[in-house]
């Protein structure tokens, strides 16, 4: 009777560990199809009713005018006109520019600190984050993503001696994210590579981070 309650326990784990990730792959698949859908979801409305596969043409037809109009943008004309749509109409529209640089920076081709890699220290660890944007004191804006939906999270404003850059790609960042963090250590070790020449063999961490304490207004510095 042991042998055969062992051998359930064990066939019944191992059942587990593979049909529960595949499960989760196929809901956060379905998940990720569905956002694709709803984002071309005007285009589909376009299209004859009678038309089969409509979602399937209408991600062609976005697909097909994303890449003319990457076309045009290697010309000189077409590069001048869309910095001038930019600095005139678009860069005015609220979220434009952050959009932008999510986009620019999941295409690996940002240039500046939006949506930059970072680990952040929150209390007495060191959390995943992305530079949302840089304050005039030096600050930063950073959003901390949360598992498994990198989509999702927090906003926290915190110092620059508590934001540290990672010197890897925004997807593989976040695919670290959607794996429950499996892949942290290579950021830590991309966070001391990054930090080494100038930070010391800290790799970057401040050594004297301010804390928040308990003390009261009579003991608190300044006051």
């Amino acid at each position: 009777m042991r042998g055969l309650a062992e051998f359930t326990k064990t066939t019944l784990i191992g059942g587990v560990l593979i049909i529960l990730p595949l499960y989760l792959s196929i809901l956060l698949l379905l998940k990720t199809l569905a956002g694709v859908g709803a984002l071309i979801a005007p285009v589909t409305a376009q299209l004859p009713a009678a038309l089969q596969f409509r979602q399937v043409i209408a991600m062609l037809i976005v697909i097909f005018v994303c890449f003319l109009a990457g076309l045009v943008l290697r010309t000189g004309p077409g590069l001048r006109a869309k910095t001038a749509i930019e600095r005139n109409l678009l860069d005015r529209i609220p979220g434009y520019g952050l959009i932008r640089g999510l986009t620019s920076r999941i295409a690996g081709r940002q240039e500046d600190d939006t949506f930059a890699v970072a680990l952040v220290e929150i209390e007495d660890a060191l959390v995943p984050a992305f530079i949302v944007e840089e304050h005039d004191d030096g600050a930063y804006t950073v959003f901390v993503p949360s598992v498994p939906t990198p989509a999702a999270g927090a906003i926290y404003i915190l110092p620059r001696e508590r934001v540290h850059h990672v010197d890897v790609s925004f997807a593989r960042a976040a695919a670290v994210i959607t794996k429950w963090g499996a892949g942290t250590r290579d950021l830590r070790a991309a966070m001391r590579m990054a930090g080494s020449a100038d930070s010391g063999p800290a790799g970057g961490v401040s050594q004297a981070r301010p804390r928040i304490t308990g003390t009261s207004d009579s003991e608190a510095p300044g006051r």
